[in-house]
């Protein structure tokens, strides 16, 4: 009789694959909504009447929307086991040209401060612009990574830098310092219902979103895309024109956060956004999103978005150098990607 001697072929007992199964769903189900939690009971019984104030929770909630809006992008796009380092460029360009039509429509020069006389005309106008600009800058990358079968990472990468220079060009370097006084009173600084009006749009984007991603054929086809690009396409799937309308969606939503942000800070702000790509990344993945594609949820990447800005906003309540955030975070997303990799090798047994 032979036995083989293929490290391969070893296979564990089945009480231990079983217990090895059962951690692994654990930790990578529920881990990142506990540790959430955690933070939150912790900065509460540390600092009670900072932390758990609704000053500082309405705080909590305007710091994560623009995130939450750039990371519900990122989610379809790492779904689609792609990945889009520009989003960050991209609001920074939609945000500029998007001002510089508002102050133009205004009638105000480029070099005027403060809020200009524009009317809800003009906002939506402006509102548009930032859309339209941030779908082209999408459009650009799909095509390539679609089309041209450019690797995603190359792609965005090669945009980002692209639209940063594109957005100091128009501005010469500086930001546009005038907006609209009803964008930033109503919008910016405004409140619907007791609540932040950043924090409702954000809220209405990522619900539009999670039942587009979960309940919808386009949410089949990206996640069908992410698991299996050739199954995909054998069933029938246009992979293509998917992955097009993924990268599409992800500028649309870098749009949407570039007038969110024009409008809470009432100027743009060009040097303000160098990190957002790989916060986004970070949120989607510490969110369960898994980096190989194929799965994800838009509850998780809305836990995901949360951890770091509690993190921050507890640090500095605390007093502790905000540097340390980034440690922090840092050593999280490692441990999110090893617990996705755990997960994956569990499928991989099963």
């Amino acid at each position: 009789m032979s036995v083989s001697t293929h490290p391969e072929t070893v296979v564990p007992p089945p009480e231990a694959a079983s217990r090895w199964g059962a951690v692994s769903r654990w930790v990578g189900g529920g881990w990142i909504f506990l540790l959430l939690i955690a933070l939150l009971v912790v900065f509460t019984v540390l600092r009670p009447g900072q932390f758990a104030s609704a000053f500082n929770a309405s705080t909590l909630a305007l710091d994560a929307a623009t995130l939450l809006v750039l990371a519900v992008g990122q989610t379809f796009v790492i779904i689609t086991a792609g990945i889009d380092l520009s989003v960050g460029a991209v609001l920074v360009f939609a945000s500029v040209a998007s001002a510089k039509v508002m102050l133009f429509l205004s009638g105000a020069q480029g070099s005027t401060y403060g809020t200009t006389d524009g009317g809800w005309p003009v906002i939506a106008i402006g509102a548009v612009v930032a859309v339209l600009a941030g779908m082209v800058w999408g459009a650009v990358n799909g095509a390539l990574i679609a089309i041209a079968h450019i690797p995603p990472l190359i792609v965005t990468l090669g945009t980002m830098g692209m639209a940063l220079g594109s957005a100091q060009l128009l501005t010469g370097g500086l930001d546009v310092r005038a907006v609209p006084g009803k964008l930033v009173a109503y919008v910016g600084t405004g409140k619907i219902a007791g609540i932040p009006t950043l924090v409702v749009i954000a809220v209405l984007v990522t619900a539009v979103a999670g039942i587009c991603l979960h309940l919808t054929r386009v949410g089949e086809r990206t996640f069908a895309v992410g698991s299996h690009r050739e199954a995909a396409r054998r069933a029938g799937i246009p992979v293509r024109s998917q992955l097009l309308r993924v990268y599409l969606f992800s500028g649309a939503l870098a749009g949407v956060a570039a007038i969110m942000a024009v409008a809470r800070f009432g100027t743009t702000t060009i040097g303000g956004h160098t990190a957002d790509n790989l916060a986004t990344i970070s949120a989607v993945v510490l969110g369960g999103t898994s980096l190989f594609g194929g799965i994800g949820t838009m509850v998780g990447t809305v836990v995901g978005v949360l951890i770091p800005v509690v993190l921050l906003n507890g640090f500095v309540i605390l007093g502790i150098p905000p540097f340390w955030q980034t440690i922090a975070m840092g050593a999280v997303l490692i441990l999110a990607v090893f617990v996705d990799q755990l997960k994956r090798r569990q499928r991989e047994r099963a």
